[in-house]
């Protein structure tokens, strides 16, 4: 029995708690850690430290560390919540770092640290706030969680355009991400202390369930995630310079990117509401279709309109397929989903290391983002009728 000094240090609404907690981990390991890098490319390649070619580089090794993290959380045992308070804190120093040094091959190395750290937070801060939700009966707030990266994409986003409009120089704008990044990890630390025992017995008793599903299943959910990654990444990493190019002198580009973050919260916090019972694939499959239509908006129509409902479409699905995709993961393997997870999340970094390596050649040769963006939408597509035919081949079996 708790005494009672320990349960009035104890969060009122302990479900809310943890998914707000986890939603501002992931706000800075995603929004910051991986995403501020966009809207802080116009700055960069305007002030000359960067040209086009060397930003997707530095885009190709954030990437390239997201994989490599993913890949490595199916083999970490330490406890969940350790390796998310260490995510965090990895995340505050290497964004602060990319203000304070100045040398190509230095921020290729801190943005491959930050790609392998913010996969480690997602993954690790998934597991644990899903199965923290669990507990208590509160998957509807599963959408809390993944709110977490567009809540780090809006504020990166304003006050990315605002360094712009004010001639901000881009290393004070990444100092000041990590002094915003400390505040928002101090209020959160405590949520993450060592588990409790009950949690802990629970997950040992979980990880003993055989798993839910067969094999195919697993390949499947990892294969068709991958073309999720490759879909988005083209228009997420070059958004701002794609709209600056087919707009000029418009103060509207600045804004893109922020309206994405603003629909990626609002479709992580609807996705959360919809039934259970609902098939994860199917509601997937629903997701890919909308962000293909999203980047198809915006090459038909290259203007205000186009690229403003093309981003909000983009992004209104963007974390409910995350939402979705680990959801799927959980219903497959339970409580020892963690592995599943990361290949999962692996898959889908490799989509989005293969994403600027096809873009970046045929925009060089073209003059233009087209052709690479309506292979991405093709590969959307081929997604969103993969998952299709697999839930329907489990609900035939």
């Amino acid at each position: 029995m708790a005494s009672p000094a320990h349960a009035s240090s104890l969060p009122a609404h302990p479900a809310r708690y943890a998914a707000l907690a986890c939603a501002v981990v992931l706000a800075v390991a995603l929004g910051v850690g991986r995403f501020a890098f966009t809207p802080l490319l116009p700055l960069m390649l305007t002030s000359g430290v960067l040209d086009i070619r060397h930003g997707g580089w530095l885009a190709s090794a954030n990437y390239a560390g997201y994989l490599i993290g993913a890949l490595s959380c199916a083999a970490i045992r330490v406890d969940h919540a350790r390796m998310v308070r260490l995510a965090l804190a990895s995340t505050i120093v290497l964004t602060l770092a990319m203000g304070l040094v100045h040398v190509f091959w230095l921020w290729a190395a801190i943005r491959f640290a930050a790609g392998v750290v913010s996969a480690w937070a997602f993954v690790f801060a998934s597991q644990w706030g899903l199965r923290r939700l669990a507990e208590l009966d509160a998957h509807g707030l599963g959408g809390v969680i993944y709110a977490g990266p567009g809540v780090g994409i809006v504020a990166t986003g304003l006050l990315g355009a605002a360094a712009a409009a004010l001639d901000v120089p881009a290393p004070s704008v990444w100092i000041g991400f990590a002094v915003c990044s400390v505040v928002a990890g101090a209020i959160v630390w405590q949520a993450f202390a060592h588990p409790t025992s009950a949690m802990r017995a629970h997950a040992r008793v979980a990880d003993r369930a055989p798993p839910a599903s067969t094999g195919a299943d697993s390949i499947g959910l990892v294969g068709l995630y991958s073309l999720a990654g490759f879909g988005y990444i083209i228009t997420a990493t070059f958004l701002p310079v794609i709209a600056r190019q087919a707009l000029p002198g418009s103060p509207w580009p600045d804004l893109f990117w922020p309206a994405f973050g603003l629909a990626l919260i609002a479709g992580a916090l609807t996705g959360a509401r919809l039934p259970l019972s609902w098939d994860n694939r199917l509601l997937l499959a629903a997701c890919y279709l909308i962000q293909a239509l999203g980047i198809g908006l915006g090459i038909v129509f290259p203007n205000a309109l186009g690229f403003g409902i093309g981003s909000l479409l983009l992004g209104l699905p963007f974390t409910a397929i995350t939402l979705f995709a680990m959801r799927e993961a959980r219903r497959l393997r339970g409580d020892a989903a963690a592995g599943l997870m990361g290949y999962a999340t692996a898959a889908y970094g490799l989509g989005q290391i293969v994403g600027p390596l096809v873009a970046a050649p045929i925009a060089a040769h073209t003059g233009s983002f087209s052709i690479a963006l309506w292979i991405a939408v093709a590969a959307l597509g081929l997604g969103a009728a993969g998952l299709v035919w697999l839930g329907r081949r489990s609900a035939s079996a």
